[in-house]
């Protein structure tokens, strides 16, 4: 299994939500986040000037069988992509192990209904 942290342009949330549906991944979570990053652009939008480093974005938590990592971090890339600074960014990580509350089941089965 896998851990896949995506940030994302909060603009992008629904279009990447629905590209992993599309995808079949059945479950993930998300917050709002903000960070500080190296690249600055500023925007001037009706007069008023916008740093692209403040952009709102979202933080999505997923985690996946390992034959579905590509597949999730694909839909990921094609749906948050915008090709402007501030598209975000994907990490990948290790899980070791994933146990259901309510069933006490364990492993890669806990992460999709059955």
């Amino acid at each position: 299994m896998k851990k896949i942290e995506a940030i994302i342009r909060k603009t992008k949330f629904d279009d990447v939500k629905e590209a992993l549906i599309a995808a079949d991944i059945e479950w993930f979570s998300y917050s709002e986040v903000r960070g500080v990053g190296q690249d600055r652009e500023e925007r001037i939008y009706r007069g008023v000037i916008y740093d692209t480093s403040s952009i709102e974005r979202f933080l999505l938590s997923i985690v996946v069988r390992e034959i579905n990592v590509e597949k999730a971090v694909q839909a990921i890339i094609k749906a948050a992509h915008t090709g402007e600074i501030g598209d975000g960014r994907i990490f990948i990580y290790p899980a070791e192990d994933a146990i259901s509350i309510r069933s006490g089941k364990r492993g890669d089965v806990t992460l999709f209904n059955a």
